[in-house]
Formats: C-alpha cells, sequence, structure tokens
C-alpha cells in the first residue's frame, strides 16, 4: 500500500457524488454531523437533500440503527423521495451499524440505496466509494451488471492514472497555483494567430465538463479565420448515467465550436485520453492544450509545446514532470459547476478571451 500523506479526496465524498449520479433525491450521512460536511452542502446545490443521523459519542459505543431508522423515516416524511441512498462513514461503518436491517426496519415506499463507505475503504481511495454505490444500486435493481461492470472499470483505471500519473503516487506534493493564465492564454492565441496547427483537447470528469468547456468557447474568427484549431473531446452523450449523458448533451448544444472527434463519454477519462492522443498522433501539431484531467494524456509522446489546466493545486507538479510546457490551475470547479446546466466562465477562458482583444 502507498502511503500518501497529503490530503486526498475520500471514499465518502464520492460515495455521495456517485449517489448523486444515481438522481437520488435523499442521502443521509450515518455519521457525526460535520462527517464531510462540505460536499454535503455543496451537493444541496445540485438538488440533492442530504441529512444526518448525527452520531454522538454515545452512539459509537453502543451503537445508532434506531437514529438510522427515525432519520429515514423523517427523511421520507419530510421529502416524499422516490430514491434514497444511505452512506456510511468512518463512525458507523467501523463500529458495524447494520445499514440494511435499518432499511428493512422502516419499510418505507421508497427504494433506498445502503452504501458502506468509509474514509478508509480499501486503501482509503475515493473511487472506492463509488464502486461501492454501482455494486449496491444493481443489488437493489437501480442499475443493470454491465453498466455497473463498465463504470468500476473505468474507475480502477482512473485510481491507476492517479497513482502512477496523478496526486496518489506516495510523495507529498505541496499545493502550487501554476504559471500566469495571462501569459499562457496570450501564448495560445499568438500560436492561432500565427498559423500554427493547434488542438485542444478536453479530457473532463462529469459536471466539471461546464467549466473546463468554457476554454475552447471563443470565436477563433477573431484571431485566425484561416486556422482553425482541432477540438476532440469526451462529450459522448450515449454513455454513462442519465444525469452524465445531460451534461454532455448540454455541453454540446452551448459551444460555438463543435468538435472534431469524440473519444468517449464524460466517466471514461481515463481511456477518452488515449483516444484523443491515438486521433492527434500525425496531425504534425505545434501546440496541444489538454483540460480537465490533462495527467491523463500521454503528453509525453508528443514533442510539442503543451498547456495543461487542471482543477487541482496538487497536480501542477506532477503534470510539469510529464513534460507540459505550461500548466495553470483553475479554483473550485465543482463548487462553480453543481447545480448548472450551462458552461460557467473559467479563468483561463476568461483570460483567452481577453487576450483575443490583446492581440487585434
Amino acid at each position: 500500500m502507498i502511503k500518501i500523506i497529503h490530503p486526498r479526496p475520500s471514499p465518502i465524498a464520492a460515495t455521495l457524488y456517485t449517489l448523486r449520479d444515481m438522481n437520488v433525491d435523499v442521502i443521509i450521512m450515518h455519521g457525526p454531523t460535520g462527517c464531510c460536511f462540505r460536499t454535503a452542502r455543496l451537493l444541496e446545490s445540485d438538488g440533492v437533500r442530504v441529512v444526518t443521523t448525527g452520531m454522538s459519542e454515545n452512539d459509537f459505543i453502543l451503537g445508532a440503527g434506531e437514529k438510522l431508522v427515525d432519520t429515514l423515516t423523517e427523511a421520507y416524511d419530510t421529502f416524499k423521495p422516490k430514491l434514497m441512498g444511505i452512506a456510511g462513514t468512518c463512525a458507523s461503518m467501523i463500529i458495524g451499524e447494520d445499514l440494511k436491517e435499518a432499511i428493512a426496519t422502516a419499510d418505507l415506499p421508497c427504494t433506498v440505496i445502503p452504501v458502506e463507505s468509509h474514509g478508509g475503504s480499501g486503501e482509503g481511495d475515493n473511487t472506492v466509494g463509488a464502486i461501492m454505490v454501482l455494486e449496491a444500486a444493481v443489488e437493489c435493481g437501480v442499475i443493470p451488471q454491465e453498466e455497473a461492470d463498465r463504470q468500476i472499470e473505468m474507475l480502477e483505471m482512473a485510481t491507476e492514472v492517479e497513482k502512477t500519473r496523478g496526486m496518489a503516487q506516495g510523495k507529498y506534493i505541496k499545493p502550487n497555483f501554476g504559471d500566469s493564465k495571462e501569459i499562457v492564454a496570450k501564448t495560445v492565441v499568438k500560436a492561432l494567430k500565427d498559423n500554427k496547427k493547434v488542438a485542444f483537447v478536453l479530457n473532463v470528469k462529469k459536471e466539471t465538463s461546464y467549466l473546463f468547456a468554457d476554454i475552447i468557447n471563443f470565436n477563433y474568427k477573431e484571431i485566425n479565420p484561416d486556422n482553425k484549431p482541432i477540438f476532440v473531446a469526451n462529450l459522448d452523450e450515449n454513455i454513462g448515467l442519465p444525469r452524465i449523458r445531460q451534461h454532455a448533451v448540454n455541453i454540446k448544444d452551448q459551444l460555438d465550436i463543435k468538435p472534431d472527434f469524440i473519444t468517449g463519454g464524460l466517466d471514461e477519462y481515463p481511456v477518452t485520453a488515449d483516444n484523443a492522443a491515438e486521433y492527434l498522433k500525425d496531425k504534425d501539431l505545434d501546440l496541444i492544450v489538454v483540460f480537465g484531467v490533462p495527467h491523463a494524456f500521454p503528453i509525453e509522446d508528443f514533442d510539442v509545446e503543451s498547456v495543461a489546466v487542471t482543477d487541482g493545486p496538487r497536480l501542477v507538479e506532477p503534470l510539469r514532470e510529464l513534460g507540459y510546457t505550461h500548466v495553470v490551475a483553475e479554483l473550485d470547479a465543482h463548487s462553480k459547476t453543481l447545480g448548472t446546466d450551462e458552461i460557467v466562465d473559467s479563468d483561463f477562458g476568461l483570460m483567452i478571451r481577453s487576450a483575443i482583444g490583446w492581440m487585434e
């Protein structure tokens, strides 16, 4: 097991986000009121009601099954959900709370997905929490086994990307906010103006696509009408859960420039990066701009100037080590995109549009 000493997203947070992607109406966190507080609050912006059993010190010793039953009943009476989820936490799972027994006791007229996640699930990889949701959803009849198998394969590949190329490599990585967005944006705009061959690669996760898609949402004709950039994107609306598919539909409808090549779906970013690289390998490029999950893209296979745009300050140094010429960081991608169905302004996208004006 690789020891990682800087903070990482937990399996509990991944459980919450994946239950959201199942379109649950309510999530009950079986644990203390403060557990995964920020993620829980953010999900309220996405239309998911998140409540907690509020476990206390006595519950850590005596158990809180009755509290869970009461919370299940109260949540149903309050929100009348069709689909609910229970997310385990460190407190409830370490003492062995039985989520299924509580669901049976409450006997509600709706489907409830029990997920026995906690901060140390598996090796502490956040993707373990998502996999637990998928397996529980199959057992509850919410999704077919085939879809769960496909997504689990993607999640396992995503874990491998993080452990070999991202911020789960086992060393402390200091947060870094990257290069000047103004300077890098001018570099991109100048390349297009100077008739250089530029490729933009959208390789992104789920709803964060609404922020990263903004980077390509400019009118290239204002820079050089004869030099259209190549654009590839993982925006296949036929892959993934309904919520994820809708994100892809929304993004494509709102983009001023349409993708030249679709690399896959929004939950396939570990493999869509390789699909993008295969498509671009013979294009004789001068500049590649990869945004979203750029560390999945094999930039080391391209001997060209390159830009990586990430939402993780701890990914800046690993991206430089992979070979990217320039690295910039977008902040708060999740909080900016939860609850939206429209492209939102990104700092780098705004800077590119400003640079177009400066270059005129």
